[in-house]
């Protein structure tokens, strides 16, 4: 049975959160501190997310605050997210993060059989089918912080990359490419620890 790429899309399309009242991630990053969680409100965000949140990262939101330099984990009208987070998309959080390697030859492949744009149908479906492998380049990682111009630092929560850093540079680019600090992938706790380094493996 064929998939009906745009109905997936658009299934897809819909993880994203936009609440209205929410600004941008970026604009929230001069505020102060929020202040930690409590262990029943990181257990229910984990329930609820359908994720466990790697260690280095659940030990800062009970110890050292939800989000300061980058975006605030809280409870809000659509439930448990990333405050003013438009990037992540919940409807994949908890499946595998997949390493660029394991979807490379289709991305080739797929931008290989692009149809003219004069066959506006067959071209709407393409269109779809890539933008159905753009939301699953990023399934169980956060955007844990908005970089501006495209760019996006995302935090793994699932999959074998689990605790892993990864730089979000398809805005120049089209590469979505891992973070490493000493000759070792970069974990949440090397990044804000060192928030000066520059820890992506180009």
């Amino acid at each position: 049975m064929s998939t009906d790429w745009i109905a997936e899309y658009r299934r897809l399309a819909q993880g994203h959160r936009h609440e209205s009242a929410a600004p941008h991630a970026w604009e929230t990053y001069g505020e102060p501190a929020a202040p930690p969680l409590s262990e029943g409100e990181v257990r229910e965000a984990e329930a609820e997310l359908g994720v466990s949140f790697p260690e280095g990262y659940r030990e800062y939101l009970l110890r050292v605050s939800a989000g300061d330099a980058f975006n605030r984990l809280r409870r809000g009208p659509e439930g448990w997210g990333w405050y003013g987070d438009r990037e992540t998309n919940y409807a994949l959080l908890a499946e595998p993060f997949p390493h660029p390697d394991s979807y490379a030859d289709y991305d080739d492949e797929l931008g290989d059989r692009e149809p003219p744009r004069e066959d506006a149908a067959a071209w709407a479906v393409w269109d779809a089918e890539c933008g159905v492998l753009q939301e699953r380049k990023t399934a169980g990682a956060v955007s844990i912080r908005e970089g501006g111009c495209g760019f996006h630092t995302l935090l793994v929560v699932t999959g074998p990359h689990r605790g892993e850093m990864w730089f979000d540079s398809r805005a120049t680019c089209d590469l979505i490419l891992p973070m490493r600090f000493r000759g070792r992938p970069a974990t949440f706790a090397d990044w804000v620890a060192h928030p000066d380094v520059d820890m992506v493996a180009y």
